[in-house]
């Protein structure tokens, strides 16, 4: 696998580098990637130090409750919106990026749907992929 990964907001203003690969990548249909990505889910790589990930540029943070009732930190460009970055406070030592903010999204291999409770008829996801009704445990 080539390392790192790398992405980062539209404008170019925040950028992001990891030298690890992903433990977990997944499409989220939780009503919160609903309404963050504005479409029926989310596409996340998520790894395993925030520690190593490297940031530049200028975030901005918010914080909402997940389906599953932990909080999740966003962060994001302040410039053009765009989101770069989740942090989960029930696993602190994990950082998961969108799959569309990556220098290379096409690496993205999605393993699982997650949340497939809160689905839309209208957001089909691959159906060979396995799909958890909510967080697996």
């Amino acid at each position: 696998m080539n390392l790192p990964f790398t992405g980062g907001c539209a404008c170019g203003a925040v950028r992001y580098s990891t030298p690890h690969a992903p433990v977990f990548q997944n499409h989220c249909q939780c009503r919160d990637c609903q309404r963050r990505s504005g479409t029926g889910h989310g596409s996340w790589l998520t790894f395993p130090s925030s520690a190593e990930m490297a940031l530049t540029g200028e975030v901005r943070h918010w914080e909402t409750v997940g389906d599953s009732g932990n909080a999740k930190i966003h962060a994001f460009c302040p410039v053009c919106g765009t989101s770069v970055a989740l942090r989960f406070t029930a696993m602190p030592d994990l950082v998961a990026v969108p799959a569309g903010s990556l220098d290379e999204p096409a690496r993205f291999a999605p393993q699982v749907v997650t949340y497939r409770v809160r689905g839309l008829t209208w957001d089909r996801v691959d159906p060979s992929l396995t799909a958890f009704e909510r967080m697996p445990g």
